[in-house]
């Protein structure tokens, strides 16, 4: 499905454009960052479970490295809104927005690695079958690779191999 959709009016200014681009990306990381938020506040809760003093040592590795990842995620998708609110009337719109979707995907990609860690670690403590907690993970892990990376970048080499190296909602 094509979202490029043709402007009956005039074309955009690059301003225009550059405050467009600016919207969608701060409602982007809106949406990303409530999962993170989701996902902390269920991490920080844990070790204050009375189960949690039963864990492996493998699980206790497992948790910290997910609580560090979610940490991560949250830090690279909030990071764009501080950039912008600390360069606000700098005339680096086109900056923020650069820097903005970089930091949203090593968010996205940090949390993705995050959620497959608490998948594992729920699974490890719910089930003692190596097999249940790779198969669930390592499908997770395949979804989230699928959707958030493999098809929009097989999206966006398909343009580029016809010709369209910007896309129309791009910065130029």
């Amino acid at each position: 499905m094509d979202d490029h959709v043709p402007t009956r009016g005039p074309a955009e200014t690059e301003q225009q454009q550059l405050a467009r681009n600016m919207t969608e990306l701060l409602q982007e990381l809106r949406v990303a960052q409530a999962g993170v938020q989701i996902l902390f506040a269920f991490l920080l809760t844990l070790p204050f479970s009375a189960r949690f003093g039963g864990i492996t040592d493998f699980q206790r590795t497992l948790y910290f490295a997910t609580l560090l990842a979610t940490a991560a995620a949250a830090a690279f998708l909030i990071g764009p809104t501080a950039y912008h609110r600390i360069v606000f009337r700098h005339h680096a719109r086109r900056e923020v927005i650069a820097t903005g979707s970089r930091w949203m995907l090593v968010g996205l990609s940090c949390l993705a690695l995050a959620m497959v860690g608490a998948v594992m670690l729920v699974s490890d403590v719910l089930y003692d079958s190596g097999v249940v907690v790779g198969a669930a993970t390592g499908a997770l892990a395949l979804l989230f690779v699928t959707l958030w990376f493999a098809i929009p970048l097989r999206r966006r080499h398909s343009e580029e191999r016809r010709g369209h190296t910007r896309a129309a909602d791009e910065p130029r």
